[in-house]
Order: C-alpha cells, then sequence, then structure tokens
C-alpha cells in the first residue's frame, strides 16, 4: 500500500486528539477528588497545583532522553510504548485511596508520556516539505481541542458516573489513542543509522537561533497564562455559588468555552495568517488574550465568567498556530524535528509551573488578582514581541 501522508496525519491527529483529551479529563474535578475521595482537607489549592504540575515537570525532564531514543528507534514505538503506559497509569488511578500514592502515580505518568511530541516529530518527518507547516498546524489543533474540550467531558463523567470512574474513562480513551498508533501509524522516512542527537548540542543549536528561542520564550508565557488557572477556576466556580455537587460540571462547562472557541476561530486565523503574516496574527493574539483576562475580574456570576472565557478564546485561538508556523519559518528542515521537541518540553515546563504558582497564590491572595496578573504577561509578551519584531526589522534595513 502506498504511502499517504494525508492518512498519516488524519491518524495521528486522532490519536494526539483522544491523549489530550484524557490528560486533561480529571482538570473539573480534581480538587473534588483530593478532598472527597483522598481526605485532603488542608492547603486544598496548594494540593491541586502540586498534582496537576508533577507530571509535566517529570514529562519536560524526561522529554529529551524519549527525544534521542526516537531517533535511534523510530517515532512509532515511542507512540506505543506512551499510550500502553498511560493507558495502565490512569488505571491505577481507579484504585488508589492515599494523596500521596496518587502523587507518585502523577509522577511515572509524567515520567512515561511523549505520545504527543511522538506524533508531532513523525509527522515533521513524514511530511513533504512544502506540506509541512500545514501539518504541524492541522496538529497543533489535535493537542489543543483535545487538552480544552477535555474537561467538559470529564465534567460530565464526574457528574454521571463518579470521580473516581472518570479515571477509567480516561484509561479507555489513552487506549484508543495507543491502539490507533499501534495499527494506524506509518513511519515511512526513518534512518536507523542516523546519529544519536544529544541534547544539549540541540539547546546551543536552539538558543543561536534569536528568533525560535524568542518564539519558544512566548510559548512558555502563553501556556503558563492558560495553565496558571487550571487548578483555580474549580475553585473559584464553587465561590461564586455554584453547589459542590454540581460545580465539576460547571467549571468543566466553562473550561471548553475556550475549546469551542479554539475550534471555530483556529483555522481562520491561520487563513489571516497566511494573507497578513503569522507576526501580525500572534500580536493580536497576545493582546486580545490580555485584555479578555482582565476583563473576566467585572463579573460576578458563573454564566457572565463562561461567556468572557469564551470572547478570550476567541482571541487566544491566534496563538498556537501562529507559533507553530513561524517555528516552521525560523528552523531548518533537518531541525524541525528537534525544533518542536524544544518546543514541547518549554510547554511542559509552563504547563509544569502554572499550576503550582497558581495554586500556591491563590492561597495566598484572592483568585481575580491572578486574573490580572495572568492579563499583564500576555500583555507584556506582546510589547516584547513587538519590540523585537521591530529590532530585527532595522537590522535587515541596516544591510541593505
Amino acid at each position: 500500500m502506498k504511502f499517504s501522508w494525508e492518512r498519516n496525519l488524519v491518524v495521528l491527529w486522532t490519536g494526539v486528539f483522544f491523549c489530550s483529551m484524557a490528560y486533561s479529563i480529571s482538570i473539573p474535578f480534581l480538587p473534588i477528588f483530593l478532598n472527597t475521595e483522598l481526605g485532603v482537607t488542608r492547603h486544598l489549592e496548594a494540593w491541586s497545583g502540586i498534582a496537576f504540575g508533577i507530571t509535566f515537570l517529570a514529562s519536560a525532564l524526561i522529554s529529551p532522553y524519549w527525544g534521542s531514543l526516537a531517533d535511534k528507534y523510530g517515532r512509532k514505538p515511542m507512540l506505543i510504548r506512551s499510550g500502553f503506559s498511560l493507558a495502565a497509569l490512569y488505571l491505577i488511578n481507579y484504585f488508589v485511596h492515599d494523596p500521596y500514592w496518587f502523587l507518585v502515580i502523577r509522577v511515572f505518568q509524567g515520567l512515561l508520556a511523549g505520545f504527543v511530541p511522538a506524533s508531532i516529530a513523525l509527522v515533521a518527518t513524514n511530511t513533504p516539505e512544502e506540506k509541512t507547516g500545514y501539518a504541524l498546524g492541522i496538529m497543533s489543533t489535535a493537542g489543543a481541542t483535545g487538552s480544552i474540550l477535555g474537561p467538559l467531558v470529564g465534567g460530565i463523567v464526574s457528574h454521571y458516573i463518579g470521580n473516581r470512574e472518570a479515571f477509567l474513562f480516561s484509561s479507555a480513551i489513552v487506549l484508543i489513542s495507543a491502539l490507533v498508533a499501534t495499527f494506524f501509524a506509518k513511519e515511512a522516512n526513518f534512518n536507523r543509522k542516523a546519529v544519536r542527537s544529544h541534547v544539549m548540542d540541540d539547546l546551543k543549536h536552539a538558543l543561536a537561533n534569536r528568533s525560535f528561542t524568542l518564539l519558544l520564550l512566548i510559548v512558555s508565557v502563553s501556556t503558563f497564562s492558560v495553565m496558571i488557572l487550571e487548578p483555580l477556576i474549580t475553585v473559584y466556580v464553587l465561590k461564586m455559588g455554584i453547589s459542590s455537587d454540581r460545580a465539576s460540571l460547571s467549571s468543566g462547562i466553562i473550561f471548553s468555552a475556550v475549546g469551542i472557541a479554539t475550534v471555530i476561530m483556529a483555522p481562520r486565523w491561520g487563513k489571516w495568517g497566511r494573507k497578513i503574516g503569522y507576526e501580525k496574527v500572534l500580536l493580536i493574539g497576545l493582546i486580545g488574550g490580555g485584555v479578555g483576562n482582565i476583563l473576566q475580574i467585572l463579573v460576578s456570576g458563573y454564566v457572565g465568567f463562561g461567556v468572557l472565557r469564551f470572547g478570550y478564546g476567541l482571541f487566544f485561538a491566534a496563538v498556537n498556530p501562529s507559533l507553530n508556523a513561524m517555528i516552521v519559518q525560523n528552523t531548518e528542515s533537518e531541525f524541525r524535528g528537534r525544533a518542536f521537541s524544544l518546543n514541547q518540553s518549554a510547554s511542559q515546563l509552563a504547563t509544569m509551573a502554572g499550576p503550582i504558582i497558581g495554586g500556591l497564590l491563590g492561597g495566598m491572595m484572592p483568585i481575580h488578582y491572578i486574573f490580572i496578573i495572568n492579563g499583564c504577561l500576555l500583555l507584556a509578551s506582546a510589547m516584547l514581541f513587538k519590540l523585537l519584531i521591530q529590532q530585527k526589522s532595522s537590522a535587515l534595513s541596516g544591510h541593505l
């Protein structure tokens, strides 16, 4: 059968979508699960933040190692390893009754992760050069959509079936991803005699590329701005007067508002980026996302809060597609797979730091102040990006 990169893209998009959804299914009910099922009664915000973040810290630290193995043995084996390992670990969560053991399992979930970056690397290295930017842009929507729609699914499952049973659902979802990768994903362009890459050499190469380094910084800040609120929105909804038995479902719906906005607007932002430039679209996304975060402090009801989250999502949907397209534009084709691996590491570190810092700040100050901090971070990123674009343009003009 002739290799089809389009078919491969559909298969891997499906796997990443389900895997990313499984990661985020526990978001709406995790604080409640820690409280009602595992007996955490003190410092709940901090426990929630650590439980969220520790998985991504472990993943960020181990990701370069899995990347080097993928270079040596192939990306598809990494998909299979990660998928079946995560399915087993989600299943084990169902049987846990001690919060410290729960944290241990969350660490192993991070250490054995790697499905998403392996999928992106497989797409990057098995797609025609002229189609790489398009394919990677499509892949970014799989992770974003799955991650943000996951809380809606998690809220519904935990509300109607139970918090503990939701982990069984996550296990089944990841198992689907593993089976899809095992039977349908193809890796046509892989040289087993290739030299295994060294992480430090990749980092030096990346740091020598100022444009790429700036993009990694913005990836970190934008991801951090989303994740700092992850452990707090359920608590915030509870403080709005929502009963605890409805909090998971309500917060899942609010989380999903951003995901729905992303599905609606991300393709349009991508089209506009090709017409007016991804730099302009990225600036619009960062500024709109920053203002949208700050405006969320003006509402006290969960309906208005959900509407503003949706409006914020319409603008923030411009950020990830623009960043992915610009990474393609600013890296060499032979480095692109590693570039997206480093992009994933930057995102995972921010995903780790965001919930931990958000949880700690949520215990120190009113949560609505964190929306202001969040908005200011995005606005500062937009200003920095604008200044560096102007400097780059001036430097180019000086050489003409």
